[in-house]
């Protein structure tokens, strides 16, 4: 067995916790979902899920002082994906209430997907959490590679299906409202980007 059953269960549950507290990719999901509806919330998970993986990668790759010494890309990236949700969250506010009609609406997938996959890049608190979180149930007598693999892909399906709940819900409730609370819908959902923005602009890693 790569890891004990105790120790696996531990881990998903602690997963769970983790998944469940709001961040700037979980302020992204529930906006979207509640702007564009549930496909657009679900986009932004499968962007996250993209980055997480991508620093899955790294650790796995032992690249973990390299990332940090590209502490400023990090930061670019961090800057610009804020800089680019509060924008987001600004135009809602600013909306003339047609964004619920949807012969009007055209959902520019790609680009769901990847809000969620430069968010996650931007957070530098994230490569630091891997390196920090999935080390504490790694048997130090056990294989490395396999444990880290199989730790950090229950913690991905963990995490997507956490903030898939999370999109569904908020495109449920999009779609329980009347057309007349389209406004009320796109400021609740710009306060949630711009909120993201904010919390991103402001996340830095502890170098």
């Amino acid at each position: 067995m790569i890891i004990s059953l105790e120790v696996y269960l531990t881990f998903v549950f602690a997963s769970f916790l983790v998944a469940i507290v709001p961040g700037p990719n979980l302020t992204i999901i529930i906006a979207n979902s509640l702007a564009h509806g549930t496909k657009a919330g679900l986009l932004n998970v499968a962007g996250t899920q993209l980055g997480v993986t991508l620093v899955l990668v790294i650790l796995l790759a032992g690249m973990t002082t390299f990332v940090e010494t590209m502490a400023i890309w990090f930061d670019w990236i961090r800057v610009a994906g804020a800089a680019y949700l509060i924008w987001l969250g600004i135009k809602l506010w600013r909306s003339d209430g047609k964004l619920g009609e949807a012969s009007s609406t055209k959902v520019p997938r790609l680009g769901f997907f990847w809000q969620g996959f430069v968010v996650v890049l931007g957070n530098p608190k994230l490569l630091l959490f891997f390196g920090a979180f999935i080390p504490q149930f790694v048997d130090p007598d056990g294989e490395f590679l396999l444990q880290v693999t199989l730790l950090g892909i229950t913690f991905m399906v963990v995490a997507s299906l956490s903030d898939s709940i999370y999109a569904l819900l908020a495109g449920r409730a999009r779609a329980m409202l009347a057309q007349n609370r389209v406004r009320l819908i796109e400021r609740i959902s710009g306060s949630f980007l711009i909120g993201g923005g904010l919390w991103l602009a402001l996340a830095r890693g502890e170098r």
